[in-house]
């Protein structure tokens, strides 16, 4: 047997100074952002795919929330491998899909069948790299430096988002759609140098109890009542995110209608851009206050408020445009500012022999509410009156509220039944 310190391949631990650990923080949410370039290449050119393809809402928030399905249905896997797999041979594979995805509705996609298609194989891409990346991230960064780790990782997601925004609608007002999502590929392929560069290879801890459960076998992670309590409340902020993210462009476009000249000041998805931007500060500094004030109760507040937006702001599109955009932009804010609260919190709850199982079960769950906002709002917004009608977009974006107001009733029930049980808090 040898002696010394092992190699980066090693199963064992790895915790890095400070130093160390900041440069690989930056460095995996820079490939985040590079990841997500075509995240937001459908919503923010829904408008002209409505127009286009003759879409009615309900059909163009199928194509919105197909992504989230496709990613729902190959999160499990993929991250539940990372318990047994180097996380970063899926990241690599996962960017290389989605780049070919973003080409192939680039050249092939030519109506709603084909458009589901390719932006469900997209959605089975960031499944492979949002996840895994952050279960690399936190195998290498254990105790206080680890929770704010995540909330840096979750929050630049909302960068990802941000920069795909404003990429997409430049990028298609100078050259066409096709090209804004042909070109939105490279930033996968920049993702993947990032990461095949700077993260070593190294094999997946062997804690013990990691083979006391089967693949896919999330029992014991259903049974960790904490930890269901965030995943619970995760579902739900995911169904009012992904269905904010989805229509804002097109509400915003509405919006512009009524207000001759308002299209002037800034773009639809440039403002969309800044909204999303703002989602980086409001989920680091929500995570901060978890910390400090408590986790079970900021995530509340924040939750609460943000229900109170959605039960409103879909009623102001009259209102003077400039008031528009800044009630949207507090609404923004909300809805980010429970993001790495609530993912922190599961990561925190979780076993670290079963943290990739509990990350799968949370980004399954979660992202099924991701794939079910776009969808319901799309399917409201038609039963309401169709996106002509003032109210039926108020109505629309009042049910997000009502489904978001359920995930601190099912943290608090899963927290009050977690210390019957004598778990301990996160």
């Amino acid at each position: 047997m040898t002696t010394g310190e092992p190699g980066p391949s090693s199963s064992d631990p790895v915790t890095l100074d400070g130093k160390t650990g900041a440069r690989l923080i930056f460095v995996l949410c820079l490939a985040e952002v590079f990841s997500m370039a075509s995240f937001a290449s459908f919503p923010a050119l829904l408008p002209t795919f409505v127009s286009e393809w003759g879409l009615s809402a309900t059909e163009a928030g199928w194509i919105s929330g197909i992504y989230y399905a496709g990613y729902t249905i190959a999160v499990p896997v993929l991250t539940s491998l990372t318990d047994r797999v180097d996380p970063r041979r899926i990241y690599l594979g996962s960017a290389l899909l989605t780049g070919l995805a973003a080409l192939g509705y680039a050249f092939l996609a030519e109506g709603f069948w084909s458009a589901m298609a390719w932006r469900a194989l997209t959605g089975v891409g960031l499944a492979g790299t949002y996840m895994p990346g952050l279960k690399a991230l936190s195998d290498r960064i254990e105790g206080a430096a680890q929770s704010r780790a995540i909330s840096f990782y979750t929050a630049s997601f909302g960068i990802g988002a941000s920069a795909s925004f404003l990429l997409a609608g430049e990028l298609a007002t100078r050259f066409g759609w096709r090209w804004a999502f042909g070109l939105s590929a490279l930033g996968s392929l920049v993702a993947m140098a990032i990461v095949a560069v700077v993260l070593k290879p190294r094999a997946p801890s062997r804690e013990e109890g990691l083979h006391e459960t089967h693949f896919l076998d999330f029992r014991p992670v259903f049974k960790n009542l904490r930890a269901m309590g965030f995943v619970l409340a995760y579902t739900t902020h995911n169904f009012e995110l992904f269905g904010f993210r989805s229509w804002i462009v097109a509400f915003l476009v509405f919006s512009q209608a009524l207000h001759p000249g308002a299209e002037s000041l800034l773009s639809a998805t440039a403002i969309a851009a800044i909204f999303n931007l703002f989602g980086w500060p409001a989920s680091i500094l929500g995570n901060e206050a978890a910390v400090r004030l408590g986790r079970q109760r900021t995530i509340t507040i924040v939750m609460t408020a943000s229900a109170a937006f959605a039960c409103v702001f879909g009623f102001t599109a009259a209102l003077p445009y400039l008031a528009v955009v800044a009630l949207g932009a507090l609404y923004a804010v909300t809805v980010t500012g429970d993001s790495a609260a609530i993912t922190a919190g599961a990561v925190a709850a979780a076993r670290p022999d079963q943290r990739g199982a509990t990350m799968a079960v949370h980004s399954t769950l979660g992202f099924s509410g991701a794939f079910a906002g776009p969808v319901v709002f799309g399917w409201v917004l038609d039963l309401a009156g169709g996106p002509a009608s003032q109210n039926a977009w108020g109505v629309a974006f009042a049910s997000m509220g009502g489904v978001l107001i359920l995930g601190p009733i099912a943290l608090a029930i899963c927290s009050r039944a977690a210390r019957r049980h004598g778990d301990a808090q996160p």
